[in-house]
């Protein structure tokens, strides 16, 4: 089959590529996109390729956020040091992502439109309150993360819009950031269940404010402000987080699949929040 590729050295060249192959598909590392081609859930005729547009691929300080290009490569975020400073949790999630190859390939524009619930960015990017920035030729706005993903590969993306970045606030010094996924195997594993924590803590112990996503326990990542509440203004402890454990439990509704159960991912889903109680890890180099 005779395929044509395209790849746009800018934005203006992106927004004619569009404009001549309106039924082409977007990709950028295209780990997945790739994926579904050779199982044949996809036979585009035509791909526009993100990676050559410089304008995706920055990460640029804004002063009280940090924005990161939707082609930015995993791992080029994981050697990129405004994100290791200002985001140990991200950090922690694309550490586990993929093989080396992956990492080096894929990108974290692909892991949100790929939308799938048990991505290793999504969770981090939940608790980190992203904003996600997406583009047309002559318009642009700004979406919670919340409202972007709306089920398994499912996004609010329009025809003849891309998404162009990610935009995070700047998180203080001294906050917990916790990501840790159970899976099948130790490398290369599909999460069966995840959680992202990010918990602020005073001094005498009590916790300040608490965030906290699930990912692989619903049809988009799971947030549980009942578990959240139940840690606020309460000293870190094993009571408490079984009080917390309980609540996710209580609220989440997995499914059953290959990987897992219904049962035990609610199960896992709690008991993950005790790994709160690990000594806290040294910040990242």
């Amino acid at each position: 089959m005779s395929r044509k590729v395209v790849l746009p050295s800018n934005l203006d060249a992106l927004w004619q590529a569009l404009f001549d192959h309106p039924e082409a598909q977007l990709f950028a590392g295209g780990t997945d996109l790739l994926v579904k081609m050779r199982s044949g859930l996809v036979c585009p005729l035509t791909l526009i390729g993100l990676e050559r547009i410089e304008a995706l691929r920055q990460v640029e300080d804004q002063g009280e956020t940090i924005f990161i290009g939707a082609a930015c490569t995993h791992e080029s975020l994981l050697n990129e040091p405004l994100i290791r400073k200002h985001f140990p949790v991200l950090v922690k999630g694309l550490q586990v992502l993929g093989s080396p190859l992956v990492r080096r390939m894929g990108t974290i524009g692909g892991n949100l439109i790929t939308a799938s619930p048990a991505g290793d960015t999504l969770p981090p990017l939940y608790v980190l309150e992203a904003d996600l920035e997406l583009r047309k030729r002559d318009s642009l706005r700004y979406l919670p993360i919340t409202d972007f993903i709306r089920g398994p590969g499912q996004t609010v993306l329009e025809s003849g819009e891309i998404l162009s970045g990610v935009r995070l606030k700047k998180q203080p010094g001294g906050m917990i950031h916790h990501f840790e996924k159970v899976g099948l195997r130790k490398a290369l594993a599909i999460a069966v269940v995840s959680l992202a924590a990010i918990l602020d803590i005073s001094k005498n112990g009590i916790v300040r404010e608490a965030h906290l996503a699930w990912g692989s326990l619903g049809p988009t990542v799971v947030t549980c402000r009942e578990a959240e509440t139940a840690l606020e203004g309460r000293i870190l402890s094993r009571e408490t987080l079984e009080r917390a454990a309980a609540r996710v439990r209580s609220a989440a509704s997995p499914i059953d699949d290959l990987r897992a159960g219904a049962d035990y991912r609610r199960q896992v889903a709690g008991n993950l929040l005790m790994r709160l109680l690990a000594p806290v890890p040294q910040p990242l180099s």
